[in-house]
């Protein structure tokens, strides 16, 4: 970077020392020093070239719309990559990408495609079976560096666990596979565990090294495993989680293998109990009492390092998985914990003025706010309103979304900017919408500003979004598969959708009604809860509310589309039969 702040070199990643052909940080920081001393005028001209590409890429023309085919064409992108042995798609290094599967569940729900849904269901099986997966404490890895999961980049990231919670949860909606739903548990039990604070923020990533070595803390030899569960129980263990003499554990640099082997599945529970001829319960039991005491073993290792910094954009990702959990699993202590980690934002990560700040450390809460900061907490916001019908958490998400409108958006050029108008004085301020390793803030947005306009009905929402979709338009026409999670937002605004009222004198009458709502995979909705207590509120949040005359004299569920309601019905079944006819 020039004085001036002008970059004139990039890359993504240096290893410390040059290898494998690829320059190594030692060597680039020497040749950098002698083209500083040397070569002033290539410089000069590489900062000018990529400053003029960076302002230029922060410009987007505005498009008329994005056809309806974008969706059918993200789906053949993902059809004929896919990995239909271990799941996935392409080949190695291959990285979970959630928010791809959460497309093509909402591809298969509104398309009727089933392919879609097989695809996820394959990729979510393969997962769960491979080393990617911590087959004794939980949660997942960055990304495989093989083709089936089985070897990991060992680092465990925040922002994973919160975006698998949601794919497996929702796989769960509509398959009602039990092992979606353990998975998912699985994953929260260790986030829960391992990554929150006291006061109920999440910490960020736990680093793949201990001791200096990847992986270490992770893989056992097949001697250690046997001493410390037995001779019978583990080998037991070691046949299930396909251990070897050799060790299945490969180190990515050297790759030569050292004995230790790293636990995955490679068969069902059914195949397993058809070889060992045990009873399914007492396998499933005998294999959850091994874990359990290898868990507490690994307890004393050395741990890898834990990035304990609680950033405000990955604790809302969080708090949106948590708070789906809670409610489509009907566990509370989900939904507390998405709650006390939302409280842990306003009263730390707060300031004055109601802006947000991006991270909190040591009792200090520094950095402005970054669009994804709060596009992911609306989102969050709006999740736990769904759970709770607590008012103030939509309060709450109008509020940030104001204060997002005012100091981020592109007034001429239409979308979000990453950084806002009172921030650092940057070269460019950037706008981001690729779905990388998460989806971008501009994406999430889409998806809120759809979800707070059909709450609300106040055209502002709705208008915005029309104006973010025709600002991406020809991003998004060109390759549609790179913005696979705005794809959704896109299904919402423009697929079939509900707007549904429930009313009842209390909000516990509507419990069956809720739970009904809850079992079902209906993403394109929105639910408002109408009681005698509210009613005044949600008449001023949700205006389309004000023309209803409410009679709590029992419950009552509306159906509605575009603000217009359906007669209201009062049992569970006709209010399911409206939702799927």
């Amino acid at each position: 970077m020039m004085p001036d702040k002008r970059p004139f070199f990039s890359g993504t990643y240096f290893p410390k020392e040059t290898r494998y052909g690829r320059i190594g940080f030692v060597e680039l920081i020497k040749n950098i020093d002698r083209a500083w001393k040397n070569q002033k005028e290539e410089i000069e001209k590489s900062a000018e070239q990529i400053t003029s590409y960076l302002k230029q890429t922060s410009i987007n023309d505005e498009g008329t719309d994005i056809p309806s085919i974008v969706f059918q064409q993200a789906f053949d992108y993902y059809n004929n990559r896919f990995d239909e042995k271990h799941g996935g798609f392409g080949s190695s290094p291959k990285f979970p990408s959630p928010h791809n599967l959460l497309f093509l569940l909402h591809y298969h729900k509104y398309h009727s495609e089933d392919r879609a849904l097989e695809m996820v269901k394959k990729t979510l099986v393969e997962m769960r079976k491979g080393g990617i997966f911590d087959h004794i404490g939980y949660g997942f890895h960055r990304y495989s560096t093989d083709q089936k999961w089985l070897l990991p980049h060992f680092e465990k990231m925040l922002y994973d666990q919160a975006m698998m919670i949601h794919v497996y949860t929702d796989a769960y909606q509509i398959t009602k596979n039990e092992s979606f739903k353990k998975t998912s548990e699985q994953i929260i039990e260790y986030v829960l565990r391992d990554m929150t604070s006291p006061e109920g923020g999440f910490y960020s990533a736990e680093d793949a090294d201990s001791e200096g070595e990847e992986g270490k803390f992770y893989v056992w030899s097949i001697e250690e495993v046997k001493a410390i569960l037995g001779e019978e129980d583990g080998e037991l263990f070691c046949n299930v989680f396909q251990f070897t003499e050799d060790g299945n554990f490969e180190d990515e640099s050297s790759k030569t293998r050292n004995g230790t082997n790293i636990p995955h599945l490679a068969k069902s529970i059914e195949d397993i109990v058809e070889e060992t001829k045990l009873d399914p319960t007492e396998l499933v039991n005998k294999l959850n009492k091994a874990r359990i005491t290898l868990f507490a073993n690994r307890e004393n290792r050395v741990h890898p390092q834990k990035d304990d910094k609680i950033l405000t954009d990955w604790n809302g990702l969080m708090i949106s998985a948590l708070a789906k959990a809670g409610r489509v699993f009907g566990n509370i202590s989900y939904t507390k914990a998405a709650l006390k980690a939302n409280g842990f934002i306003e009263n730390h990560l707060t300031d004055q003025e109601g802006k947000l700040m991006h991270r909190y450390r040591d009792g200090e809460a520094k950095l402005t706010a970054t669009l994804d900061d709060y596009a992911f907490n609306i989102w969050g916001l709006l999740e736990l309103y769904e759970s709770t019908f607590d008012l103030q958490c939509l309060a709450k998400a109008i509020q940030l979304n104001e204060i997002l409108m005012k100091h981020y958006w592109d007034t001429l050029n239409g979308g979000f900017f990453f950084t806002p108008d009172f921030g650092e004085n940057l070269l460019v301020r950037s706008k981001e919408i690729y779905d990388g390793a998460i989806p971008s803030g501009n994406s999430v947005m889409m998806n809120n500003l759809i979800k707070l306009g059909r709450i609300t009905s106040e055209d502002k929402f709705e208008k915005t979004a029309d104006l973010l979709r025709k600002s991406y338009a020809e991003n998004i026409t060109k390759a549609p598969q790179a913005f696979s999670y705005f794809l959704c937002g896109l299904s919402f605004a423009k697929e079939s959708s509900y707007e549904i009222i429930l009313s009842a004198k209390k909000i516990d009458d509507l419990k069956p009604f809720v739970n009904g709502l809850n079992d079902n995979f209906i993403p394109n909705k929105v639910t408002i809860v109408v009681t005698e207590d509210n009613i005044d509120k949600v008449k001023e949040l949700a205006q389309f509310t004000k023309n209803y005359d409410f009679n709590f004299d029992k419950q009552m569920a509306y159906v509605c589309r575009n603000f217009a309601c359906e007669l209201p019905v009062d049992t569970v079944e006709e209010f399911i039969l409206k939702l799927k006819n």
